[in-house]
């Protein structure tokens, strides 16, 4: 179950990075690749559903098979207590070094592929030893590696060049994309010009096609450094990633509740579908308060933590008491 969760997710950022109008084989290795770091930072949400839904499945196979039993019979209610604190707090460890350092690093490195492969894919993509940059370009190549083409033959339409070069490569400069010829001859013919001339180098500007930039958004930070943001909403949400992990441990207790300490009964599927709405509730519940907290200047701080924690602490009760 955990694998298709990640899976979906994999899937869904492939789809969102990819326009179909350009070359699709020529482009999905590169951002299948380049989706899987972002793997870490989508699926820290799903993190505490997949908690909770694992212990309803491994309550049930112990419990059809009495393991649930044995354990008990080996371990005294003392450490079966250890037991269930010491999995709190390795999950809740290994929640926090994802959320807080793997994540960041892993999305970074996901947005700055992903820019270069929306950039690439405005200019369009190399084919057949031509590459044509919708109807202002057209190079004609021998080799290309890393961007740059060797052996060159070009056309620019606008203004009747036409270009023989060693070599051309791609850059970025300013907002826009640049074509650098190397070594060549520049013929033009046009209203205005007729010449030929020899340079080592010619660098001709893609006026109209302006490449993205890196911006830095919510899930490039650390809890701390959005605290401490100069944006409303980015400290908004630095509080809303601790609600997260208060709701890590309100989930774990419950999950390890489940596992450990409920005996399976008739209508299971009933008491853990309620557990379920409960939790999903709860999540969505905080959505609107971390929506209060942006759009409403008299609901403040104070407010928020004190709801949300009487919120958890009455869920996890309440679900408890299902559980008998």
């Amino acid at each position: 179950m955990l694998f298709i969760f990640i899976g979906l997710i994999w899937l869904s950022q492939i789809i969102r990075i990819l326009e179909l109008q350009y070359s699709f084989s020529n482009q999905i290795f590169n951002v299948a690749i380049s989706t899987l770091y972002a793997l870490p930072s989508f699926s820290s949400p799903l993190v505490p559903f997949l908690i909770l839904i694992g212990s309803f499945s491994v309550n049930t196979k112990l419990t059809n098979h009495n393991e649930i039993i044995i354990f008990k019979q080996y371990l005294s209610k003392n450490r079966l207590n250890t037991l269930f604190y010491f999995l709190t707090f390795s999950i809740f460890i290994l929640f926090t070094l994802n959320n807080e350092i793997i994540s960041n690093i892993f999305y970074e490195k996901y947005k700055i592929k992903e820019l270069e492969i929306r950039n690439n894919l405005k200019l369009g993509t190399p084919s057949h030893k031509e590459f044509h940059i919708d109807e202002m370009v057209s190079i004609f190549f021998e080799e290309e590696n890393n961007q740059i083409f060797y052996d060159v033959d070009a056309i620019i339409y606008n203004q009747n060049q036409f270009i023989t070069a060693n070599s051309v490569e791609i850059e970025l400069s300013k907002n826009n994309f640049n074509l650098v010829f190397n070594k060549g001859e520049r013929l033009i013919l046009n209203s205005n010009e007729n010449s030929k001339t020899v340079f080592d180098k010619f660098t001709y500007v893609l006026e109209n096609k302006n490449y993205e930039k890196l911006l830095k958004d919510k899930d490039h930070y650390n809890t701390y450094e959005l605290i401490f943001h100069t944006e409303k909403e980015y400290r908004n949400h630095g509080h809303n990633k601790i609600f997260q992990y208060f709701f890590l441990v309100f989930i774990i207790l419950i999950s390890l509740k489940i596992i450990f300490f409920y005996i399976n009964k008739k209508n299971n599927i009933f008491k853990f579908s309620y557990i379920f709405l409960i939790v999903f509730l709860v999540q969505i519940f905080n959505s609107y308060l971390i929506y209060l907290l942006n759009n409403n200047n008299e609901f403040i701080l104070i407010y928020y933590y004190s709801i949300i924690l009487i919120t958890l602490v009455s869920s996890y009760f309440i679900s408890i008491k299902i559980l008998k």
